[in-house]
């Protein structure tokens, strides 16, 4: 490797990582913001918070390098141009092709790196994350219950006044308030002077024992006069046993993603069976919905031979009901009403049932191809933010941070309105997890040609040649009338 090569890659390289990780450092603590909730008073250790922040961090690399790359090019390049370097370089007759040389194989090794980065390290960090979040309300149980307030568990709400015990499993003066499908409203209510969380890490259900309390139940009779009355039940217990089913408290927030981001954890081998499996189930869900709609039109019925008995003149305008009796065409008319509206609630039933396998077979498209536009978005950054460097001639954290930031912003948010469309069905899977990438390519191109031809990034005598054309055509035409 010449000296100079080994100047730029040692100058790109410094920048590199300074900026990867100060960038990594302000997203992971972005992601402690967004789940301060989840992670906040809830007797967690600082190992368990340090799981959850690792296991998270792998999903923000492709948030990162992408930036980091565009980040770094603008800064190097800017300061070489900056600096006069470009300008020795040129003088000696080094040409910024050249000068991107040994930093062009360096980006496509950390694309081909981001490339088996996303497509091994991120499912499994996605698996132990999710994972990681089902399980600690199960290893910690009291996590799932906050002192002084009420908690809503399911089919209860819980008031504790104080938690104890290694685990938080032990709890003071608590109230419940059951819910009940029929009845909204707190009419059941259990108080109890100790409590303990009894859970197991391999099942979703939480048994809270309740010892020396009280069970209150209000009771609403048939006869609306007893119903003044208000009457209710009390009972005294030693020990009473809730078992809570955690399984609905997890949907709110783990299950859910679990859902929505379960693509986010196969890979490109098991995203393309999964992507065969449910295509070929969508495909075969949506003919036979078809075949069955087709058969309750009654059309096969039309086509049986019949042999008719005497010739019959039907007007168009009038239909074949006058040809049955009152009590006969009301029949007719009703049984047909009853089957279009049966067939309209099927059709608008199993159009929402489509719509939802559509999404989640979209999901695991764009999935799919977001394994491979991350390494490929690395390399259109790269010539993205280098001549562009070259062209503004700033380095440092000014000018070219805003840049930088601006370019992707811009192709970040392209990028999300572009998956939420095909996400919806609106765009294919293909175009709207590569359309952002494919925006910036031609822009890279187009600054590299400016960069490399010493040209500025804009020329504005462009637009102001064909006025001054103008203008001095109709000069010497006023003066040719003038003579």
């Amino acid at each position: 490797m010449k000296i100079l090569d080994r100047y730029i890659l040692t100058s790109y390289l410094r920048t590199f990582f300074s900026v990867f990780v100060i960038l990594m450092f302000i997203f992971v603590l972005q992601t402690i913001w967004l789940y301060i909730g989840e992670l906040a008073g809830k007797d967690l250790d600082a190992e368990i918070i340090f799981k959850f922040l690792l296991y998270f961090s792998p999903k923000l690399v492709p948030l990162v390098l992408p930036l980091t790359i565009l980040l770094t090019s603008i800064m190097t390049f800017g300061n070489f141009a900056e600096n006069y370097e470009f300008a020795a370089m040129k003088s000696a007759g080094i040409s910024l092709q050249r000068a991107m040389r040994p930093l062009t194989f360096f980006i496509l090794l950390v694309s081909i790196t981001a490339f088996f980065f996303s497509n091994n390290v991120i499912p499994a960090a996605e698996y132990k994350s999710i994972n990681l979040r089902r399980n600690i309300a199960q290893l910690k149980p009291a996590m799932a219950i906050s002192e002084g307030v009420f908690n809503d568990l399911g089919q209860i709400n819980i008031k504790v006044e104080e938690k104890s015990g290694e685990r938080g499993q032990y709890l003071k003066d608590v109230i419940i308030h059951k819910k009940n499908e029929r009845r909204p409203g707190n009419y059941t209510v259990i108080k109890a002077t100790e409590g303990e969380l009894v859970g197991s890490t391999g099942s979703n259900v939480l048994s809270l024992i309740l010892k020396d309390g009280n069970y209150y139940d209000e009771i609403i009779p048939d006869s609306p006069r007893d119903r003044q009355k208000k009457p209710f039940a009390k009972s005294y217990f030693q020990e009473y046993v809730i078992n809570m089913d955690l399984s609905g408290f997890n949907d709110i927030d783990l299950d859910e993603e679990n859902y929505s981001n379960s693509h986010n954890m196969l890979k490109i081998s098991e995203l393309t069976r999964t992507i065969d499996s449910f295509s070929t189930s969508y495909n075969e869900d949506l003919a036979s919905f078809s075949r069955n709609m087709y058969s309750r039109t009654g059309v096969e019925n039309l086509k049986r031979e019949t042999t008719a008995t005497e010739d019959t003149v039907i007007e168009p305008e009038k239909g074949i009901l006058p040809l049955y009796e009152t009590h006969q065409a009301s029949q007719i008319v009703n049984l047909a009403l009853g089957n279009v509206n049966g067939a309209l609630v099927t059709v608008v039933g199993k159009r929402t049932e489509l719509s939802q396998a559509s999404k989640r077979l979209n999901k695991f498209e764009i999935a799919l191809h977001e394994k491979y536009v991350l390494g490929f978005a690395c390399i259109v950054l790269f010539f993205v933010g280098a001549p562009l460097g070259a062209i503004i001639r700033k380095g440092g954290m000014g000018l070219p941070m805003v840049i930088a930031v601006l370019l992707f912003l811009s192709y970040h948010f392209i990028g999300i309105f572009a998956k939420n469309s095909a996400e919806e069905g609106q765009v294919s899977p293909f175009l709207g997890t590569w359309l952002s990438t494919l925006i910036m390519l031609p822009l890279g191109i187009f600054l590299t040609y400016r960069a490399t031809t010493d040209q500025g990034l804009f020329s504005f005598s462009i637009l102001f040649e064909p006025i001054k054309k103008l203008l001095k055509r109709t000069h010497i035409m006023g003066r040719s009338q003038k003579d």
